[in-house]
């Protein structure tokens, strides 16, 4: 009898140990839902990032001017409306919420877009407000191209390329 051992290995098949192989395998599947929406969101996010205040910009052969820090936009309509980002402002308005950003950045680049629509009295007046409200640097946005008309006949929002800064006024 001492000889007889039981099959599980000398141990009752109540307490028979198991042996755990691991999976190698990786569950991509929720790997692969995660990217799925990620890149839902970003594709219809990112067109909404852009400055939304409809403008027809002129023409401009200049060079773009690259920068380190997003700027602010100042835009004109063809309404003669004055927005800051896209938030619409007075020109009093604007000139006390354009000093409290040049207290927290006063080196903060600005750019002025203005429809060509509008009275070059206009674009110099809110240029004024801009200088007065203490920004130096100052540039002018421009759609690139060749002169041509664009072809959809609608206010070009998102090609807006910065052209040269043009030069502050010496005071």
């Amino acid at each position: 009898m001492a000889g007889i051992v039981p099959a599980g290995g000398g141990t009752t098949g109540r307490f028979r140990r198991r042996r755990f192989t691991p999976i190698a395998e990786i569950n991509v599947t929720p790997l692969v839902d995660v990217m799925l929406v990620l890149l839902i969101i970003f594709m219809v996010t990112a067109p909404l990032l852009q400055v939304g205040v409809p403008v027809d910009l002129p023409k401009t052969s200049a060079q773009q001017v690259g920068g380190k820090d997003e700027p602010l936009v100042v835009s004109v309509n063809s309404k003669d409306e004055v927005f800051l980002g896209e938030t619409k402002y007075e020109l009093a308005e604007l000139i006390t919420k354009l000093k409290a950003v040049h207290e927290e950045k006063p080196d903060q680049r600005v750019f002025i877009r203005g429809d060509k629509a509008i009275n070059y009295g206009r674009m110099m007046e809110v240029m004024g407000v801009v200088i007065d409200s203490g920004f130096r640097q100052l540039g002018l946005l421009g759609e690139q191209g060749g002169g041509a008309a664009p072809a959809s006949g609608g206010a070009p929002t998102g090609s807006a390329r910065p052209a040269a800064p043009a030069p502050a006024p010496r005071r």
